[in-house]
This record gives C-alpha cells, structure tokens and sequence, in this order.
C-alpha cells in the first residue's frame, strides 16, 4: 500500500520542540488549576459559614452604652440598638433584659417581629420568644443578655460582658428603682 501524500507521518511535526506544550494541554491545565481554585474558595466559604460564632469578638468590647431615659421604654416593647448590636426588652411587668441579636446557633443577625411577637433568625429559622427563650431549634440555648443598670433614670447596657444562658429565668430582669 501506497502512503497518500495527505497523510502526515507518524511523529514529531518538523516546527515542534519537545519542551513545547501544546495549545490544547496548556488549556487543560489551566481548568484544572482554575477548578481547583474555585473548589477551595468553595470549602472554605461552607466552612466559614458552619463553623459557630467566636465568643469575644464583639465590635463593642468593655464599653457601656446608654440608651436613653427609662420613661422613653414602654412596657410590652423591644427596641433595636444597632451600635450595641443588641435588644433592649421591657417586659409588660416593667422589667428590663438586654438581649444579644446574634442567634446562639451560628451567629446571624435575629431581627425582632412585632407581628409574630418573636425573633426570627434567617438562616435557620431559630425562633425565640421575648425573653429570648428558644421556641423552634435549631439554635440549642437562649439568646445570650448583656448586664444592664439603671442610673439616675437612665438605662445603660455594658456590652463587654455577654452572658450565655440555657433559658430565662425571672431573676436576670432589671426593675426600675420604685420611688
């Protein structure tokens, strides 16, 4: 049989150098490489997003914020303080907790709904009563409170100083002083 004269022969093409890498190998190693990255980009999200929040890393660390005059705080209300990142609740008897906004499950932002009278944390779905007692999981603990004082008829939260909690209990409520 005769060699066609389109058929190239078997081998190296004459232009070809045997450290030259061809067009079609460079592109794969690049997907792969680019794959790869963005796998690890991927695993280290997903971790960072399931691993629970640090305790301590609070942007208000030792400080103690006032937050008004007690007459300004109606019972039965919850009232959002962003700079603090926490809720001040007083409770339809007229006592006062400083709850954490932060979900005790992985540390989302819980926001207060005044129609469904509870915190609904977006992630999972946490939900938690006034008090900051768990009512759905899966957040295992209550919402962690900060200590707060009452002086000269102006309420102060000391948001250096979070306290973990299983639930509530009556006695970390803050009366105003009676006169």
């Amino acid at each position: 049989m005769e060699p066609s004269k389109t058929m190239k022969p078997k081998g190296k093409e004459p232009h070809q150098t045997p450290a030259q890498v061809s067009r079609r190998c460079f592109l794969n190693i690049l997907w792969t490489a680019l794959g790869l990255g963005a796998l690890a980009e991927f695993l280290w999200l997903a971790f960072s997003f399931l691993r629970p929040a640090e305790p301590g890393g609070e942007s208000q660390a030792n400080a103690i914020v006032p937050v008004g005059p007690l007459a300004s705080f109606e019972p039965g209300t919850v009232t959002a303080f962003q700079k603090g990142e926490f809720y001040l609740v007083r409770l339809d008897d007229g006592g006062l907790i400083a709850l954490s906004c932060r979900c005790t499950h992985l540390g989302c932002t819980v926001p207060w709904v005044e129609k469904e009278k509870k915190f609904l944390c977006p992630c999972h779905a946490s939900a938690f009563d006034i008090t900051g007692n768990v009512i759905n999981s899966p957040a295992a603990r209550a919402l962690d409170t900060f200590p707060l004082s009452i002086e000269n008829n102006i309420v102060k939260v000391d948001t250096g100083r979070r306290i973990k909690r299983s639930g509530f209990n009556p006695e970390q409520l803050v009366y105003p002083p009676k006169i």
